[in-house]
């Protein structure tokens, strides 16, 4: 029962998740840290084609009825996929560190690989959390909308949501549209922390990845 209801209200992270334990382990790789990288990246990746199929077709009342049917489970799944992302990070930090113990260091592949995976869980988190914000905002009680845009939108479709929170994820602030209500603030708070640590632990992956190359 729990498992249905799971793929009821996260039917594409479900999918996506499946298809990510079934590449991990049957794609051949060398050792553990490739299996778990390999089922990761299958995984994020194909939720993010199939949350940008979903962005390009939507209407306002198709993000408005999605929103009301999935993301029950929204603070599990947020806090799951956040520390599994933050996770992937530690795991690609593991496979790089064992590529400099290699003779001449990490391979092209390895660290285009690695970059890969960065960029797949950086996009997941901003994607997860707009997912949430459209959620939240119409499914909410409160009269006055919980996100404010500056052209007066009442009715925001999927590409606003994205825009509210890869600002979010860029620059750890709201840009031009406005938070209203206690729970949608939390869910900022938590957003912003976890892209401040997330982006931090990107600037010095870079760090160490362009110093790998110049070696």
């Amino acid at each position: 029962m729990a498992f249905h209801r799971l793929t009821r209200s996260h039917p594409r992270l479900s999918i996506a998740a499946l298809v990510g334990l079934l590449c991990g382990w049957l794609i051949p790789a060398n050792n553990w840290i490739e299996h778990v990288l390999i089922g990761w990246n299958s995984g994020v990746w194909l939720y993010l084609l199939l949350i940008l199929w979903l962005t390009l077709g939507a209407s306002t009342e198709k993000v408005r009825k999605v929103a009301s049917i999935e993301d029950e489970n929204a603070g599990l799944v947020l806090f799951t996929v956040s520390i599994a992302a933050i996770a992937s990070l530690v795991a690609v930090t593991m496979q790089l560190a064992a590529g400099v113990k290699l003779e001449g260091g990490p391979t092209t592949l390895q660290l285009a690989f690695t970059a890969f995976t960065v960029a797949g869980s950086w996009l997941l988190i901003g994607t997860i959390f707009s997912l949430h914000y459209a959620h939240m905002f119409y499914t909410a009680n409160e009269h006055a909308p919980l996100l404010r845009f500056s052209d007066g939108e009442r009715h925001p479709d999927y590409w606003d949501f994205h825009y509210f929170a890869f600002t979010l994820s860029v620059a750890v602030q709201t840009s031009d549209v406005g938070v209203a209500g206690r729970e949608m603030r939390r869910v900022v708070l938590a957003h912003s922390l976890v892209g401040f640590v997330f982006n931090t632990a990107i600037l010095g992956l870079t760090i160490n990845m362009a110093a790998t190359l110049i070696n």
